[in-house]
């Protein structure tokens, strides 16, 4: 099976690589400009540059489109009449009904659309990682292709029947993850502090927090912006969740400590239910990772970012435990500090009089109150542009440590899932 992949980018280069190594044929093209450096990086492994996607899409028995989500149409309506004879179509956008829409318009009626979304970025081999496989139209020898193409290169193969029923797993695992943690970096840049100078975010929970707010914002504004804005279950998810905050806010401002309690009691039984499989994180491997010099003056912190996801789970009547088969590393990052937070009664019951009575982290609970808002009503509305600068604003704030929270939190991974 040749392979064409239309858009080398960070995720583009990553799967050509892989191919490639597997022995798999693999073309591939991208912006003129990116040429010379592309063919130095890429061809001393045995992929070849073709200049036009025309001829990608004319030669290749797969063909991978993996290009920016709001530029798809363009890229697909292009090139995609030309795609060869009964050839397989698949897309790398994370949030596949735009995708699905876009093929079915512009691909030829023979074209077999068995479509995958990687569940990891592009710091990880795909060896070993989360692969959801949706096969959209084809036949039994096409879908049998790229099971075979996936497992070569090592893959976790998720098969998933059904295009909305990834994108409602996406929305959870990744739109509403990312929202939070960013919702973290926002409050902390809108406060003017990094949170490793303050008491109040150090420790094993506080420390996961950092590094995974950390790891996201060390890629790019447009792929989260994306997987937001263009998947239809995200907006509804995301609401849910600014609302659950805005209540649980509202509730500690105003001390109401039985409605606080009852509520927080309800959603934990309903998400950390005994018949969840718990992930049990390792308390000394969340400590070990600390970017504070001043693990001594850690301070009791309300947690309301993790209060208000178990409690929009809660509402939305979500198991986030069904939705590991699409698991991100930041989402099992987030589920896992929530189910410590809440099946550790000292720590939960700390986490509750902190944020119903402790007036020193009110301050910074309104900064990540505000921020959801923000987040919250930029997805709303639909705006691209907005989330992409909200995002930059923000990184650039954490720019001189970015990369160490990227390579520490590869390794807090790491770890956690292994030990």
């Amino acid at each position: 099976m040749n392979i064409g992949i239309i858009g080398l980018g960070d995720m583009g280069k990553l799967y050509a690589r892989a191919f490639a190594k597997a022995g798999y044929k693999v073309c591939g093209c991208d912006l003129p400009a990116n040429r010379s450096r592309l063919e130095d990086e890429l061809e001393p492994l045995g992929i070849k540059l073709i200049d036009s996607g025309t001829d990608v899409a004319r030669s290749s028995d797969l063909i991978i489109y993996s290009v920016e989500a709001d530029k798809l149409a363009d890229v697909v309506a292009a090139y995609g009449p030309a795609t060869k004879y009964g050839a397989i179509v698949a897309g790398q956008t994370s949030v596949k009904h735009p995708e699905i829409a876009i093929f079915e318009k512009f691909l030829p009626a023979d074209a077999q659309i068995i479509t995958f979304h990687a569940m990891h970025g592009p710091g990880f081999e795909p060896k070993g990682q989360k692969l959801i496989l949706i096969r959209h139209r084809s036949d039994h020898a096409a879908y049998k292709r790229m099971l075979e193409l996936f497992n070569a290169v090592e893959t976790d193969i998720v098969e998933i029947a059904d295009f909305h029923e990834h994108d409602k797993i996406v929305a959870d695992t990744q739109a509403v993850t990312h929202v939070g943690f960013e919702s973290m970096g926002t409050a902390w840049k809108e406060a003017g502090f990094f949170p490793w100078d303050n008491g109040s975010y150090i420790g094993g929970i506080d420390n996961v927090k950092i590094l995974t707010t950390l790891r996201i914002f060390s890629y790019k504004a447009h792929v989260y912006a994306g997987l937001a804005i263009l998947n239809p279950y995200a907006r509804q998810q995301v609401k849910r969740y600014a609302v659950s905050e805005s209540e649980l806010f509202k509730l500690m401002i105003k001390e109401e400590e039985q409605q606080f309690r009852d509520r927080l009691y309800r959603a934990r039984d309903f998400v950390f239910h005994e018949s969840r499989k718990p992930i049990m994180f390792n308390d000394k491997v969340m400590k070990d990772f600390s970017l504070s010099q001043n693990a001594e003056t850690r301070k009791p912190n309300s947690h309301l970012s993790i209060l208000s996801m178990v409690d929009a789970w809660y509402h939305l009547g979500v198991n986030p435990y069904d939705n590991l088969i699409g698991q991100t590393p930041p989402f099992r990052l987030r589920l896992g500090i929530a189910e410590y937070l809440f099946k550790n009664e000292e720590l939960l019951e700390e986490s509750i009089e902190t944020a119903l009575y402790d007036k020193t982290i009110r301050g910074d609970d309104l900064e990540f109150h505000s921020a959801v808002r923000e987040w919250s009503a930029i997805i709303g509305y639909g705006d691209m542009e907005g989330y992409k600068k909200h995002f930059n604003d923000v990184q650039a704030f954490f720019q001189d440590r970015l990369e160490e929270g990227k390579k520490q939190s590869a390794e807090l991974i790491r770890r956690l899932m292994t030990e």
